[in-house]
């Protein structure tokens, strides 16, 4: 038997979070990954039993930062996101609030735009399925039903569905996930669900600033092509790369997100550019451009997580948040005199 075969017979077809494994997926290829990740996971597993025994919380700090780098167990994920978020904080000071909202005042076209989105969100997914026991569904319509009365300048959006889903997958509670999101679209990610989507908008002009500093011949090919960004990184940006890259990515990604913030983003995108610069650069239409940028987020490069976190702190090199806040009050500004 080739060695694709007896790997798929070995790789459970659905991985540990629900999700079916596709048809093209590469299960030689994951299990030589896994091979190796698994040693570093347990390690890091024993190191973060050891900073976390006896203490009640998790506080931002220099040993917790480097950890988190390095990845959180998923055993651990929801106290330590909770903690270096502050969503934590945010519960323990608003008892009961959770619970308030869900007896909150009825508003048909809430509960509609997000019931419509329901049955869109992870179809791959069998703890998201109608017939699980229990469906993820009900728990994740009450998530984003709590925070659209929560926050009702926003209400819900397009995109919530993924993130609160992710979250309840971490976390497996309904109620640390209402406050990890309120954390990420009230704090961490600077009004990217408003009608205006303003925020979402500007960064996505933050990405091109950045290109053009760091990788301008790939700008120069975007200007040339007349390609927005939009077009190719809006999804990046607005699901937080749930359902473009890896599961295990994507949250070791969210490790750092909660604790970092949204510069995290920026390191993400830069590297996955400047890691298939060449790829890019071979585009000779706007429809191959688009189709390069789909490819770039698929492959050996993504799949191993812990690899990848390492290169997305050295590649897209110096990124402070002081250059990330400049770069957004400029792009701000122009797309506000854009009208």
């Amino acid at each position: 038997m080739e060695p694709e075969g007896r790997a798929r017979d070995r790789v459970p077809r659905i991985d540990p979070y629900g999700f079916e494994r596709p048809e093209d997926f590469d299960y030689a290829a994951y299990e030589e990954f896994l091979s190796t990740y698994l040693v570093i996971l347990t390690r890091r597993a024993i190191k973060w039993s050891k900073l976390l025994k006896g203490s009640s919380g998790v506080q931002r700090s220099g040993t917790v930062k480097r950890y988190i780098r390095k990845g959180v167990p998923l055993e651990h994920r929801a106290r330590v996101w909770m903690g270096v978020s502050g969503a934590q904080a945010q519960m323990d000071q608003n008892p009961g609030y959770y619970h308030r909202l869900l007896q909150g005042e009825r508003s048909d076209r809430l509960e509609e735009a997000i019931r419509t989105d329901m049955n869109r969100t992870f179809p791959d997914n069998v703890k998201f399925r109608k017939n699980a026991d229990p469906c993820l569904q009900k728990t994740l319509y009450n998530i984003l039903l709590a925070y659209g009365r929560h926050n009702e300048g926003v209400g819900y959006c397009q995109g919530m569905n993924f993130i609160a889903g992710y979250l309840l997958l971490a976390t497996k509670s309904e109620e640390e996930s209402f406050w990890l999101l309120d954390a990420l679209l009230g704090r961490i990610l600077p009004d990217y669900y408003g009608p205006a989507m303003l925020g979402l908008k500007t960064d996505q002009e933050v990405l091109g600033e950045l290109v053009k500093t760091k990788l301008p011949a790939v700008a120069a090919l975007m200007d040339g092509h007349g390609v927005l960004w939009t077009l190719v990184v809006s999804r990046w940006f607005i699901c937080l790369f749930v359902d473009i890259l890896p599961v295990e990515t994507v949250f070791r990604i969210w490790d750092c997100l909660f604790n970092e913030g949204s510069k995290i983003i920026f390191r993400v995108a830069l590297t996955l550019i400047k890691q298939h610069q060449g790829f890019i650069l071979e585009a000779t239409s706007v429809v191959d451009i688009c189709e390069r940028f789909k490819e770039i987020t698929r492959g050996s490069l993504v799949t191993d997580c812990h690899t990848f976190m390492q290169k997305i702190f050295s590649e897209p090199g110096s990124l402070s948040m002081a250059t990330i806040t400049r770069l957004r009050e400029s792009c701000r500004a122009k797309l506000l005199a854009q009208g």
